[in-house]
């Protein structure tokens, strides 16, 4: 949830690198079986950006599997409108609340979600291993 503040763009290009240096040393055939596991299971980091920027509801982060922030920021979104005709004050602060969290997120979501594609790619690196052995 809170990846706009501690991921780095030099960590996220380490994780790439390191990924790259990896699969160059693997054989063809465990390459192609790596990328036919990697290619459906990676996130677009447009369409992130996108349900972020038309849906600050929290779409984005069931987007890329992140329920329990997504439904933070759902619940917090729905609060938030509720609470305007109730309690205007409170509902507005909610909302604010919501965009300031978001508007990071969605600054920073091609370093996000490249981030996030890393770790699938290290996790999928890890088991295919761990079936070698």
């Amino acid at each position: 949830m809170f990846e706009a503040w501690t991921v780095r763009q030099a960590q996220v290009s380490a994780e790439e690198e390191h990924i790259r240096h990896t699969l160059q040393q693997m054989p063809d055939a465990q390459r192609l079986a790596f990328y036919q596991r990697y290619q459906p299971a990676i996130k677009d980091p447009d369409t992130y950006a996108a349900l972020n920027w038309f849906f600050v509801a929290g779409l984005h982060n069931f987007y890329v599997g992140q329920w329990l922030a997504g439904l933070f920021d759902l619940v917090l979104m729905l609060l938030g409108v509720g609470l305007l005709f109730v309690a205007p004050a409170i509902g507005i602060a909610l909302l604010v609340l919501v965009a300031l969290i978001e508007l990071p997120t969605l600054l920073r979501s091609q370093v996000i979600v490249a981030h996030l594609n890393n770790q699938i790619a290290l996790r999928l690196l890890g088991e295919q291993a761990l079936a070698d052995v």
